[in-house]
């Protein structure tokens, strides 16, 4: 876990949030009827390398791309390839980037043109619940707290909260201790402290949380096929502030 010991190792954590939010901006423009996944992950190459950043995921345990694409029932982790998206797909972007060997990492669900009110109310209550956690980061503060809050966001829609793949401490490593899971008892887990960082990262299913892994052993698509939802952000918490770095 890592622990700010300069307002410089706050500021390449900003930087390399600055970058990550600038790469969801473009694809997410990209991201029309018609465009390829590998296109968006070549535009996110182009952004990392212009900006003189490292690509988290690229050769991450053997990852093959600068993005993470998971369209409809791909929960995460998706590897972009040539499907195409289409007019009513729902689409999560995940995607990480290191400034100096500081990394922070984000992800977005967005629909392809026009969605229905169904893939609507899911983006936006996953959404929700990204921020509900969010607001309770701060010194002192329980994880299994915010966890709870998310948790409980997510069964009042109905959803199947994803309990297999939870958020994460970051820092000098993308993944680092503890584990931020989205579900959780109030007043309990891992305490929070003033120079930590950590990723919320709330994933709905719109039918049972139950997940599955593709024979390619990275994509996770949801056991009954319904669609799922991804949002993340990376918060660090300072002195006087705590800070979405992803967010610009």
């Amino acid at each position: 876990m890592i622990t700010f010991k300069s307002q410089e190792d706050f500021n390449n954590m900003d930087k390399a949030g600055t970058i990550v939010a600038t790469i969801h901006s473009e694809l997410q423009e990209a991201s029309t009827p018609g465009t390829s996944l590998i296109k968006l992950d070549e535009l996110a190459k182009d952004i990392v390398i212009k900006s003189g950043s490292t690509s988290s995921f690229l050769g991450y345990r053997g990852y093959p791309a600068y993005i993470c694409a998971s369209p409809n029932d791909v929960i995460v982790h998706g590897i972009p390839g040539n499907y195409i998206l289409e007019e009513g797909d729902i689409l999560s972007i995940d995607v990480g980037v290191s400034v100096n060997g500081y990394h922070a990492d984000a992800a977005l669900t967005y629909g392809i043109g026009e969605i229905t009110d169904e893939n609507q109310k899911l983006i936006k209550l996953t959404k929700d619940a990204l921020y509900a956690g969010i607001k309770l980061v701060k010194d002192g503060q329980k994880l299994g707290t915010i966890g709870n809050k998310i948790e409980k966001i997510g069964k009042k829609g109905s959803y199947g909260v994803v309990k297999e793949y939870v958020g994460h401490g970051i820092g000098l490593e993308m993944h680092e201790d503890p584990q931020v899971p989205n579900y959780g008892k109030k007043n309990q887990g891992f305490t929070l402290k003033k120079g930590m960082a950590i990723c919320i990262e709330p994933m709905f299913n719109m039918g049972s949380e139950q997940t599955k892994v593709d024979d390619d052993e990275w994509t996770v698509r949801t056991f009954d096929g319904s669609n799922s939802a991804h949002w993340e952000h990376t918060i660090g918490i300072m002195d006087d502030e705590v800070r979405i770095f992803t967010e610009k």
